[in-house]
């Protein structure tokens, strides 16, 4: 996909902090030639911003979503309520987690039915990067 064609992979984090954890996913997506979008926009700080997003990125031409997401991780999910698009959560470690990562990985693997979250490895923003090529090339 040529940039001219704006982006097809929406990646969003809770905070700017998380940007070098998410790194390798936009080196994947550049290194494939896959446009993208990277937001920073909290869940809990402002939910209202996370839904707007979540449901106007298909308009936008938006086809997957990559969201990274430490401690109690409610962004990935949050943009899943939001969206009918494929949603791929990646767990982030915290110096803040008293679980040491734990709490993101089962607050993004164990999401309700009828809410489907992918969820990739512990810190393996490339592997979400990768997914979201396999998707974007069923298309």
């Amino acid at each position: 996909m040529s940039a001219a064609e704006g982006p097809i992979v929406g990646l969003l984090v809770g905070s700017e902090s998380d940007r070098e954890a998410m790194q390798p996913a936009l080196d994947e997506l550049e290194s494939r030639g896959i446009s993208y979008e990277f937001e920073v926009r909290s869940a809990h700080r402002n939910p209202d911003a996370v839904a707007e997003y979540a449901r106007t990125a298909r308009e936008r031409g938006i086809r997957v979503l990559i969201a990274g997401a430490g401690l109690a991780a409610a962004l990935p999910g949050a943009v899943a309520a939001h969206t009918d698009l494929p949603v791929i959560g990646v767990p982030l470690r915290s110096r803040l987690s008293v679980l040491d990562v734990l709490d993101a990985l089962l607050a993004i693997a164990q999401m309700p039915p009828g809410v489907p979250v992918a969820t990739v490895g512990v810190d393996n923003a490339k592997n979400a990067a990768v997914l979201a090529a396999r998707i974007v090339a069923l298309a």
